[in-house]
């Protein structure tokens, strides 16, 4: 069966032989530009991060950073991988099934941030975005 099956893409290869493999150069172009914009989106998101444009911005990243190496040292990089994958099929069932609990959660965890962000951005005048504009005029 197998064996036969082995033959026959063998013998048949004519018809692998008829697609057209070649890349259209308005897509290639089209995706390009795309990434390109993308790349230099996060280029400019990182420089703001590491050279502390805005403080509240670059602790947030710092922590996160930090957090990882613990995340990192806890774990191997494949159960991480395994841990995501089982995530990525799971979660979107266990919010179906609790939507209204875990948007009212969310909600109280994005006030919370948002409070704590608002804060620290008055604490620390070197780090707000809208002192540095207020600067300017």
């Amino acid at each position: 069966m197998v064996l036969d099956l082995l033959v026959d893409s063998v013998i048949n290869k004519g018809e692998y032989l008829e697609y057209d493999l070649t890349l259209p150069q308005e897509k290639v172009r089209e995706l390009t530009d795309t990434a390109v914009v993308h790349i230099n989106a996060g280029v400019s998101k990182l420089r703001k991060l590491f050279l502390v444009e805005d403080l509240v911005d670059s602790i947030k990243f710092a922590v996160g950073l930090w957090t990882l190496t613990y995340i990192g040292a806890w774990f191997n990089g494949l159960t991480l991988f395994i841990l995501g994958l089982i995530a990525l099929f799971t979660l979107p069932k266990v919010y179906e099934n609790n939507k209204t609990q875990i948007d009212q959660n969310w909600g109280i965890a994005k006030a919370k941030i948002a409070e704590i962000t608002s804060k620290l951005t008055a604490a620390l005048p070197v780090g707000g975005k809208k002192d540095s504009k207020d600067k300017e005029q």
